[in-house]
C-alpha cells in the first residue's frame, strides 16, 4: 500500500511539473540567454563584466604605461571604475528578471488521508494524491516579459550613461592637470628670464648705470614669481588626486608630467548636436524604455484583473472491495479538474491600471523635462567650446606673438637706454598671464567637448584644431 502511494506521488509530481513548464495559452519562445531581449537592437551583448574575473584570468586589464593617451587614460578608467561595475551590474540584475516573470506558477501537488474510509462498491479509499497547474489569462506572462525587457534595456542605457560620465570626468581632470602641468613650466620660464633680468639690472647697479629702485622692484618681481610657482606645484597634488579617483587609483598614485593634449573643435552647431542627442542620449533613451515598459504594465494591470485558469489531476488509492468478484474491484480512480479564479473585486485591479498610467505620464513628463535640460545644456557647452577656440586662436596667433614682440623691442630699448625697466617688467608680465590664459582656453575646450559627448550620448563630429603659429617655449627672449 505504501509503495503504491509514493509511486503514485512521484508520478503525478512529476507530470505536473514537466507540464508546469510552458503556458499552452501563450506563444512558443525559443530559450536564449537572459540578456537576447534585455539589450538594444544596436547593443552589442556582452560575455562578461566589463571588470577583470578572478574566474577569467586570461583578460588582461589596460595598463598606464609612460607617455599614455588621454584614450589610454579613459580605457583604464572604464575597466577599473565602480561606478561603471554598479551600473552593469544594474543591467545584469534586470536581465535576470525575464527568466523569472516569463515562467508560470510553481505546480502544486496535494496529498490527501482518509481519516474515516469511504467504502464504495469497488473497495475503501485510502488517500488521494493530486496535481494541479495555474495558468494566466493568455498574453499576461509574456507581456511581464516584455516589461521585464524594457526594464532591462533602460538599465543598460543607464549603464552606457554611465559610461559617458566617467569618460567625461577622466578627460576633464586630464585637461586639469594637463594646464597645471603647462602653467609650472611657463612660470619656471618665466621665472629664468626675470632671474637674468636681475642679474642685469644688479651688474648695471655695480657701475652705476642703473637704479636701486629698479633693482628692488626686480627683486619684488621675482619674489612674486617664485610665489607663484610654489602654489602652482603644491596645487598639482590635488589636481592628481583627483584623476586618481577618476582612475579608480590611490589618490597619491603618480601621475608624470603631462604634455599638451590633441585639441579637436566640435565641426557641427548647438541645434544640429541636440538633434543628435535626441536620438543617441542614453539618458533620454533609457525614459523611453521606461514609457514603453509601463505602457506594456498597463496591459499587464488589465489582464491580471482576467480569470486564471487551473488544471488539476487527482489519483485515489482504492483498496480491494470486500466482494472481489465484483467488476472494477481495487481499481484507482483518476480525476481530471478544471478551476477558474473570479476576480471578483474590481477596485483593486482599477486601480492597478490608473497606477500604470499615472507612472507612464510621469516618466513622459520626466522625459520631456530631461530633454529640455540637455537641449540647453547642450548651447551653454557649444557656446564654452567655441568661445574657448576663439581665445586659444587669439592667444596662438594675435596676443602672444604681438607680446613677443613687444618683450623683444624693450629689451633692445633697455639695452640701449631708451625704455624703463619697468616698461620692460610690465611687458615681460604680460607675455606670462597671456601665455598661461592660453593654456587656460586650450584646457576648457578640451573639457568642454568633453561635456559635449556626454550630452549628445557618442562622440561629437570633431576637426583637428589649427596649429599654433608660434611656439612661445622655442622662440625664448634672451635678456
Amino acid at each position: 500500500m505504501a509503495v503504491r502511494l509514493i509511486a503514485c506521488a512521484v508520478g503525478t509530481a512529476a507530470v505536473g511539473i514537466t507540464g508546469g513548464c510552458s503556458s499552452p495559452f501563450d506563444p512558443a519562445r525559443g530559450l536564449s540567454p537572459p540578456y537576447a531581449r534585455s539589450l538594444p537592437a544596436d547593443a552589442e551583448a556582452p560575455s562578461r563584466s566589463v571588470y577583470r574575473s578572478e574566474s577569467e584570468s586570461d583578460v588582461v586589464a589596460p595598463a598606464l604605461i609612460t607617455g599614455a593617451s588621454a584614450d589610454e587614460f579613459v580605457r583604464y578608467a572604464l575597466y577599473h571604475s565602480p561606478k561603471v561595475e554598479a551600473a552593469y551590474q544594474r543591467w545584469a540584475a534586470a536581465a535576470e528578471r525575464l527568466p523569472q516573470v516569463r515562467s508560470l506558477p510553481d505546480p502544486r501537488v496535494n496529498f490527501g488521508f482518509f481519516l474515516d474510509e469511504v467504502e464504495t462498491r469497488t473497495g475503501a479509499q485510502q488517500a488521494r494524491v493530486g496535481v494541479s497547474q495555474s495558468f494566466p489569462w493568455p498574453g499576461l506572462l509574456s507581456d511581464r516579459e516584455d516589461a521585464a525587457a524594457m526594464a532591462a534595456r533602460a538599465a543598460w542605457q543607464q549603464f552606457e550613461a554611465a559610461r559617458l560620465t566617467v569618460t567625461e570626468r577622466v578627460v576633464e581632470t586630464l585637461h586639469e592637470v594637463a594646464y597645471l602641468d603647462a602653467a609650472i613650466r611657463i612660470t619656471g620660464d618665466n621665472l629664468e628670464l626675470l632671474s637674468s633680468f636681475e642679474e642685469v639690472v644688479r651688474a648695471r647697479y655695480r657701475v652705476g648705470s642703473g637704479s636701486h629702485p629698479e633693482l628692488i622692484r626686480v627683486q619684488v618681481e621675482l619674489g612674486q614669481l617664485e610665489d607663484r610657482l610654489a602654489q602652482l606645484r603644491s596645487m598639482r597634488p590635488t589636481y592628481v588626486a583627483d584623476l586618481n579617483a577618476a582612475l579608480n587609483r590611490p589618490t597619491d598614485a603618480p601621475v608624470e608630467a603631462l604634455t599638451e593634449l590633441p585639441g579637436r573643435v566640435a565641426s557641427v552647431d548647438g541645434p544640429a548636436l541636440a538633434e543628435i542627442a535626441r536620438r543617441s542620449n542614453p539618458v533620454l533613451l533609457a525614459l523611453d524604455e521606461r514609457i514603453e515598459e509601463q505602457r506594456i504594465r498597463t496591459d499587464v494591470a488589465r489582464k491580471e484583473g482576467l480569470p486564471d485558469f487551473t488544471v488539476g489531476l487527482d489519483y485515489i488509492v482504492t483498496n480491494e472491495a470486500i466482494n472481489s468478484s465484483i467488476a472494477e474491484s481495487g481499481d484507482d480512480p483518476i480525476l481530471l479538474s478544471f478551476g477558474i479564479t473570479v476576480p471578483l473585486w474590481r477596485d483593486k485591479y482599477n486601480a492597478g491600471i490608473r497606477e500604470a498610467l499615472a507612472r507612464r505620464l510621469a516618466v513622459s513628463f520626466e522625459r520631456a523635462d530631461e530633454a529640455n535640460r540637455i537641449t540647453a545644456s547642450i548651447q551653454r557647452a557649444w557656446f564654452e567650446h567655441t568661445d574657448a577656440d576663439r581665445r586659444v586662436r587669439l592667444f596662438e596667433t594675435t596676443l602672444i606673438p604681438k607680446a613677443e614682440e613687444s618683450l623683444r623691442a624693450s629689451l633692445t630699448g633697455f639695452r640701449a637706454g631708451e625704455t624703463s625697466f619697468l616698461d620692460l617688467l610690465d611687458t615681460e608680465r604680460t607675455l606670462l598671464e597671456f601665455a598661461v590664459s592660453a593654456e587656460r582656453a586650450r584646457a576648457d575646450r578640451g573639457q568642454a567637448l568633453a561635456r559635449l559627448n556626454t550630452l549628445v550620448g557618442r562622440a561629437v563630429p570633431t576637426e583637428p584644431a589649427t596649429a599654433s603659429t608660434t611656439e612661445t617655449d622655442s622662440d625664448e627672449v634672451q635678456p
